[in-house]
């Protein structure tokens, strides 16, 4: 039987050697289509992580703005609870309505910079005025005229302070 396997005619043997394994064909089809399917696999799962986190992003961009239209009242709050006379009826009704509002944004992750007293940061901090002390380091912020406040790390509205000079 070896000997009739030698015997083949050289130019049929050389026909055999030059078709492609039908087998071997298969398997690179195989592992190319493998390789195509995890390709759109990956990328599938990158598209959805995307949608994902721009639909957060457009949340929370949302939630922001409603928050910051939300600031001038607290604002006004304030002001009423400053210019109120300790013993004014109305005073408690405003010291309730105020609590509130700063429970409902602790709430949703909105927090106060605190700027009195803190090195003026151009990144959370709009100064108004500066003004020569000799009480305060150059760059401190002396007065807090408007509060700022950030939900996370994102700035809502910076705080508007008044800073010193050196005299």
């Amino acid at each position: 039987m070896a000997e009739t396997l030698n015997d083949q005619d050289p130019q049929q043997q050389q026909q055999d050697e030059s078709q492609p394994d039908p087998l071997e064909e298969l398997r690179r089809e195989r592992d190319a289509l493998q390789d195509r399917l995890l390709r759109t696999a990956a990328e599938f799962d990158n598209y959805r992580k995307r949608m994902d986190r721009d639909r957060r992003d457009l949340a929370d961009h949302a939630a922001g703005e409603a928050i910051k239209d939300l600031l001038p009242i607290i604002d006004n709050l304030e002001r009423a609870l400053q210019a109120s006379a300790q013993d004014d009826p109305l005073r408690k009704g405003v010291e309730l309505i105020h609590k509130q509002m700063l429970e409902m944004l602790r709430k949703r992750g909105v927090t106060p910079i605190e700027a009195l007293g803190a090195d003026f940061d151009p990144n959370v901090h709009e100064a108004v005025t500066h003004e020569e002390s000799d009480q305060h380091r150059e760059g401190e912020v002396m007065e807090e005229l408007q509060r700022g406040y950030k939900v996370g790390e994102r700035l809502l509205r910076p705080a508007m302070v008044k800073v010193a000079k050196g005299a």
